[in-house]
C-alpha cells in the first residue's frame, strides 16, 4: 500500500471513533434527573404511633346492703357487673346482710375506724352521729362538680344525708308518712273530700265517729306508729327552723311550739277516734284493722298498702277504694303543708373511699338505674325522671308529694340521737295512755337530747 493510501485509512478511521464518541446513544434510556436532597426525617415524625394509656392502677371497692331478696338482690349484683366491665381497673366487692346482722357488723367495723367504702344508711341520728367521727367522706364538691348529678336528686331527700350544710352520702329510696283512707267509708259518712286542715280533720273525725265507722286503726303497742302523728304536727307547727335551732342548742324542745304539739294530739285523742285494744295493737295488727275495712284511715308509710294487703282477711286489702293523702295544715304554723316526714335508703361514702366508689354510686343513682329500680318494686327512686318506672298509682303519688317538699324530715326517732328517739317514742305513747300532759313529753325529749349531745 502506498502511503497516501496509508494515511487516508487512518485518517477515516479517526474521524469514526471521534463521531462515536460523540454520538447520543438511543438503546439507553436519559438519565433521570435527580430530585433535591431532603433531610431524612426523625423516626418521630413518621406516622405517628399511638399513644398507649398508662394502664389505671386496680381499685377495689367493698359495699355492705341489705336487700337480701330479688328482684333488688339481682338487680345491685348486675349493676356492678356491669359496671366492673366498663372499668376493668374496679372490683366491687359485695356484702350482703340482713338488716339486724348489718346493724351489728356495722358498729363492730366503725368501732375499728375501717368502714365499707359504701354502705346502707337511713341518715339520722346514727349518720350524724358517723360524720362527727371522722367515719364518713365528704362529697360535697363530688356533688357540686357534677351539677347534673346533684340536681337530679329531689332536694328533700338529698338533705337526709347531709350533716352541716356537706353531703356525706346520697338517697336512693325514699318514702313519706301520710294518712291512708278508704274511699268508700268516707263516701258512706258523707265525707266529699279527704280535710286540707287540723280543724277539718279533726270535724271528719267526729263524721265518721256519728257515722258508726271507727276513724283511725293505730298500733301503738310498738310506739313508733303513734310518734307519727306528733312529729308530723310538730313539723307542721314548729316547722324547719324551729327544730334546727332545738337540735343546734340555740333553742329547745320546750319550746311552746312543741308543747303545742303535744295538746293538738291531746285534742285527737280526746275524741277516741282508734280501735279498741289500740295501746296493746301492733303495727301488723293496724294494718290488719285497716286492710279489713274496720277504720277509715292510718296514718302509715309508702310500704302500707303491701302490708294492708298481706295483714287482711283476703289478701286484698281496700283494693280501689285506697286513697293517700298529705297530714293536714295546722293553722297558723309555721311549717308549711306541703312539708313531708318520711325516711327510706340511702349509700353513706366511708373515709377511706376512692374516687372510684363515688363514681360507683354516681352510677348507681342514675336514671336508668333507678327506673329499674321503680319497675321492679325494690324502692320509690329520687331521681327525676325515674318515676316512670313506677306502675302502681299509690306509690307514684307517694313519689310526687316527697319531691314537691321543699322540707323533709326523717322521723324524729330516726334523726334524734337513738337514745332521744327512744324516749320520744316512749313519751308519746304516754301522751295517748293519757299518763303524760304535752308539757313533760317535750321536756323529756329536751332532758334526753341534753345528755346525748353534750
Amino acid at each position: 500500500m502506498n502511503r497516501k493510501l496509508y494515511v487516508l485509512l487512518s485518517f477515516v478511521l479517526i474521524m469514526a471513533f471521534v463521531l462515536a464518541a460523540c454520538a447520543t446513544p438511543t438503546e439507553a434510556p436519559p438519565a433521570a434527573t435527580e430530585e433535591p436532597a431532603v433531610p431524612e426525617e426523625p423516626a418521630a415524625t413518621e406516622e405517628p404511633a399511638a399513644t398507649e394509656e398508662p394502664a389505671a392502677e386496680p381499685v377495689t371497692v367493698t359495699w355492705w346492703h341489705i336487700t337480701t331478696k330479688d328482684p333488688g338482690l339481682s338487680d345491685w349484683q348486675k349493676m356492678a357487673d356491669d359496671y366492673m366491665a366498663a372499668h376493668p381497673n374496679v372490683t366491687i366487692e359485695i356484702t350482703v346482710l340482713e338488716n339486724e346482722a348489718f346493724k351489728t357488723k356495722l358498729t363492730t367495723v366503725m368501732q375499728s375506724g375501717d368502714p365499707p367504702d359504701i354502705f346502707q344508711s337511713w341518715g339520722g341520728g346514727t349518720f350524724n352521729q358517723q360524720v362527727e367521727a371522722g367515719l364518713l367522706k365528704d362529697i360535697t364538691a363530688d356533688l357540686d362538680a357534677d351539677s347534673a348529678w346533684k340536681d337530679s336528686f329531689a332536694p328533700g331527700a338529698l338533705g337526709v344525708y347531709s350533716f352541716g350544710g356537706k353531703n356525706y352520702g346520697v338517697p336512693w329510696d325514699m318514702g313519706m308518712v301520710g294518712f291512708w283512707y278508704n274511699k268508700a267509708l268516707f263516701e258512706q259518712a258523707g265525707i266529699d273530700a279527704p280535710p286540707a286542715t287540723w280543724t277539718e280533720f279533726l270535724e271528719d273525725v267526729q263524721t265518721l265517729k256519728d257515722a258508726g265507722i271507727t276513724p283511725i286503726s293505730i298500733g301503738e303497742g310498738d310506739k313508733w306508729p303513734g310518734m307519727h302523728f306528733w312529729n308530723y304536727l310538730a313539723t307542721r307547727i314548729c316547722g324547719q327552723a324551729k327544730f334546727e335551732a332545738a337540735m343546734a342548742r340555740t333553742g329547745s324542745f320546750t319550746d311552746p311550739c312543741f308543747v303545742e304539739a303535744g295538746a293538738k294530739l291531746q285534742e285527737l285523742v280526746a275524741l277516741e277516734p282508734f280501735q279498741e285494744g289500740f295501746l296493746g295493737a301492733v303495727h301488723d295488727d293496724m294494718q290488719a284493722a285497716f286492710g279489713n275495712g274496720k277504720a277509715a284511715m292510718e296514718l302509715s308509710g309508702q310500704w302500707a298498702p303491701s302490708t294492708q294487703k298481706a295483714n287482711s282477711a283476703d289478701q286484698e286489702g281496700v283494693g280501689e277504694n285506697l286513697g293517700l293523702f298529705g297530714f293536714p295544715a295546722v293553722e297558723g304554723g309555721a311549717g308549711a303543708g306541703t312539708d313531708v316526714v318520711g325516711g327510706g335508703n340511702g349509700f353513706a361514702i366511708g373515709k377511706n373511699a376512692e374516687p372510684e366508689a363515688i363514681d360507683f354510686v354516681k352510677y348507681l343513682t342514675s336514671v336508668d338505674n333507678q327506673t329499674i329500680i321503680a319497675a321492679n318494686g325494690s324502692g320509690i327512686p329520687v331521681v327525676k325522671g325515674a318515676e316512670t318506672g313506677l306502675t302502681d298509682p299509690n306509690m307514684l303519688q307517694v313519689q310526687q308529694t316527697f319531691a314537691a317538699a321543699d322540707y323533709f324530715q326523717l322521723y324524729y326517732d330516726q334523726f334524734l340521737p337513738p337514745a332521744t328517739g327512744s324516749v320520744l317514742n316512749d313519751s308519746v305513747q304516754g301522751l295517748f295512755a293519757g299518763t303524760l300532759t304535752p308539757e313533760e313529753v317535750a321536756q323529756a325529749v329536751e332532758d334526753s337530747v341534753a345528755q346525748e349531745m353534750q
